[in-house]
């Protein structure tokens, strides 16, 4: 059996995971996510009662409970390279024994569902509405560095869409990713489901132009007419992808469910989105 080494997995002197600062101990099995740290202090408000908090650069994070249900939230910060990091060490604190650096005998499934903000694609995804990411395409290429990606993504769909855009070589090559079926019918039943894209960037990686150009400024217009079979891509956020992806690949349950506070064809926004963000907080804490 393989022994992790430190230079893979370092633990920092009080027990606890490098970049999270979180003991094994102190996470719970089902996790709310939030790229804003201060998004974990309005999920904790709702608990009965708090456990523990821990903040660390971007990372805080506070465990509760909550009607009788123990949930830590945490909060990821901003794009897929946070999502590789707070994944990986989330699924260590789970399934690894630090004091031997191996992997436990009996496997720990984690539930993750991110609550996030988006902008929306289509004309069914209004300002204020919830999105459930069905299936996510990733922009970032962070599956793409571990074995056996093609097990957890679906090819077809990652052909088509890459031949519909007429994908740039330059780009990280595009995955798609299902989030996990059990998670959607339990908490997004409600909500509207669609395709989510994340990307690398807020700006030029998501069609914004502020002062430099766009190297393929059309690139929006074909990602909003692009179809596959029934599904269609609803919004942009920047980590669902690798969430579904890496948690696929581990074995956990995970998904993104994201307030749309922007309607790209519309050139609407909302930086005013606290109630709807609360709103949708409270029925993930009610239904996880």
């Amino acid at each position: 059996m393989r022994t992790i080494p430190g230079s893979e997995l370092i633990i920092n002197d009080d027990g606890s995971v490098f970049h999270l600062h979180i003991r094994p101990e102190q996470l719970s099995e089902k996790i709310i996510m939030m790229g804003d740290p201060e998004r974990v202090k309005l999920t904790a408000s709702f608990f009965d009662n708090i456990e523990c908090e821990i903040q660390s650069r971007e990372f805080h994070t506070i465990t509760g409970t909550y009607k009788g249900k123990r949930i830590t939230a945490l909060s990821h910060g901003i794009g897929p390279d946070n999502i590789d990091i707070v994944i990986t060490e989330l699924d260590a604190l789970a399934n690894i024994d630090f004091a031997t650096r191996r992997v436990k005998k009996d496997f720990k499934q984690l539930t993750m569902v991110r609550v996030g903000t988006s902008g929306g694609l289509q004309p069914h995804c209004p300002i204020g509405s919830y999105v459930v990411a069905q299936k996510s395409i990733g922009f970032d290429g962070v599956l793409n560095y571990y074995a056996d990606r093609n097990t957890v993504a679906e090819q077809d769909f990652e052909d088509a869409f890459k031949k519909h855009v007429n994908w740039s070589p330059l780009h990280c090559s595009p995955y798609v990713v299902s989030a996990n079926q059990e998670l959607i019918d339990r908490i997004g039943f409600d909500m509207i489901k669609g395709v989510t894209i994340s990307a690398i960037g807020f700006y030029g990686p998501q069609g914004r132009y502020v002062r430099l150009p766009l190297a393929n400024p059309d690139l929006n217009s074909k990602i909003e007419s692009f179809k596959f079979g029934e599904h269609v891509i609803t919004n942009y956020e920047m980590e669902s992808a690798p969430l579904a992806g890496l948690g696929k690949l581990m074995g956990h349950k995970a998904m993104t469910i994201c307030t749309i506070i922007a309607n790209r064809l519309a050139g609407e926004s909302n930086a005013n989105y606290k109630g709807s963000i609360e709103d949708l907080i409270k029925t993930v804490l009610n239904r996880i």
